[in-house]
């Protein structure tokens, strides 16, 4: 079972450390990435992990993919955040794609560069190498978000502070830039996360709290273009959305029906290392979306059979 919330112990015994991160599935088997908080990691570093999976409950810890030792040269305070990974079928590759920030020089905040970062794998799992870092089309970019659609077109997300807008933009034929905007929710809100259900896009985001919980929104739309309708309440406002930041939204084709999973972070901003995950299948059709616990306030136990899609839920 998957307990929301709770230590969730590798196959090491230690808790999972892929914190803002992505699940894809590569040959049957789901890759989970994401930001290694560990308080034993190197001093400097930002390192990414990668840990696999055959059923979304027990994961394998496959290493520290990216090392994250300041690629971009950022001069004082600098962090990568919410790291994505793309699969370019084309040229057998993966690319990954990671917030990079920092403190830009003359300027207050740590978050001022505002870029996206870019390294590239051979391997799902293997070493990523840095390619470059920019502002997609020249805007400042800071949670970012990944979606592919069914025809195979890859999608990054992300939030541009100034415009107060979150943008949803075309990569490139080669997923090495950002090449087009093709829709903008005029909403400040981060974190982004897209699912397709039945011919309409589902987004979630979350609003600009900080490492503090939210109501997260919902919005939706008939084409990935828009426009877009919303925002709707993804969860009742009064709980904050359990306590979670939503980070991507996995859906599982099976035999039997499918499954759409809500993955959110619980950030604990004192003690990062010890943030846990809010995974949880989401209620979704004709253009409603809704985390909701199967019985009583917080969501409880659950696993889903990732060859059927069917769920069952556990007791609290």
């Amino acid at each position: 079972m998957i307990s929301p919330a709770k230590i969730w112990p590798d196959d090491r015994g230690r808790h999972i450390q892929a914190h803002g991160g992505v699940v894809i599935r590569v040959e049957g088997v789901f890759y989970w990435f994401g930001e290694d908080r560990s308080p034993d990691k190197d001093p400097g570093t930002c390192p990414v992990a990668c840990y696999a999976s055959r059923d979304l409950m027990d994961w394998e810890f496959r290493g520290r993919v990216f090392e994250g030792r300041n690629p971009a040269g950022i001069s004082g305070l600098w962090q990568i955040e919410r790291p994505k990974v793309f699969h370019d079928r084309k040229r057998g590759r993966f690319v990954m794609y990671m917030h990079i920030d920092g403190q830009a020089p003359g300027h207050w905040s740590r978050y001022s560069v505002a870029e996206v970062g870019v390294a590239v794998s051979d391997t799902v799992d293997g070493t990523y190498q840095w390619v470059r870092s920019f502002r997609p089309l020249g805007k400042e970019s800071r949670d970012i978000g990944q979606f592919t659609d069914d025809d195979g077109t890859d999608y990054l997300i992300f939030e541009s502070r100034p415009d107060l807008a979150f943008h949803i933009a075309r990569l490139s034929d080669d997923r090495m830039d950002v090449e087009e905007i093709v829709a903008t929710i005029e909403a400040p809100i981060e974190g982004g996360a897209i699912v397709k259900h039945e011919g309409i896009y589902y987004c979630v985001g979350s609003h600009l709290t900080g490492w503090w919980p939210n109501a997260n929104p919902y919005f939706t739309a008939d084409r990935i273009g828009g426009p877009w309708a919303g925002p709707f309440d993804l969860a009742p406002p009064e709980t904050l959305t359990y306590g979670s930041q939503s980070t991507y939204l996995l859906r599982i084709a099976g035999s039997w029906r499918t499954a759409v999973i809500y993955l959110g972070d619980v950030w604990r901003p004192y003690e990062l290392h010890d943030s846990r995950y809010l995974w949880y299948p989401l209620e979704i059709g004709g253009g409603k979306l809704a985390l909701k616990p199967a019985k009583g306030w917080m969501p409880g136990p659950w696993k889903v059979d990732v060859e059927t899609g069917e769920i069952e839920y556990g007791d609290d």
